[in-house]
């Protein structure tokens, strides 16, 4: 969709809404006919399990391992890992292992458009793209804040 707005709730302190905000704000979007996709970008997987996915480290593909597949140069699958949710929203998933990716990404050749990459392709699917941040100013969330 070629007027997709992307959105990121950020803040360096947990407690404040961010998850929440994400989900009622995509939900509310969908029932105005929008097409929503929530980016869940915290190792906590607040999003993932606000959305009833109550095993976050059982889902086999999750935003650390798209993220992991676009620094590896492998063939972009903007579909891999999105689980469509009864209420009609899309999510990325998160887990424990975004923690351990941020330490990967210090590394990486141009780290900083690692999200901005999935996003661009992704985004063409949707009206929004909501990404819920972790409380922090680390890594991920520089990274965020360049789409």
């Amino acid at each position: 969709m070629s007027n997709c707005k992307v959105i990121a709730l950020t803040n360096q302190k947990g407690g404040v809404g961010k998850t929440t905000t994400a989900v009622n704000l995509g939900v509310s979007l969908v029932q105005q006919g929008k097409k929503v996709l929530l980016i869940d970008a915290d190792a906590q997987a607040n999003l993932t399990m606000a959305l009833g996915y109550n095993r976050p480290d059982d889902i086999p593909i999750t935003l650390s391992t798209v993220m992991q597949n676009i620094i590896d140069d492998k063939t972009l699958d903007v579909s891999q890992g999105i689980i469509h949710h009864r209420e009609g929203v899309d999510l990325l998933p998160s887990n424990i292992e975004l923690s351990g990716f941020e330490v990967r990404l210090i590394n990486a050749m141009s780290r900083e458009r690692v999200l901005k990459t999935y996003v661009n392709e992704v985004k063409k699917n949707y009206d929004y793209v909501l990404i819920d941040c972790m409380p922090s100013l680390g890594m991920i969330k520089g990274i965020v804040s360049q789409e």
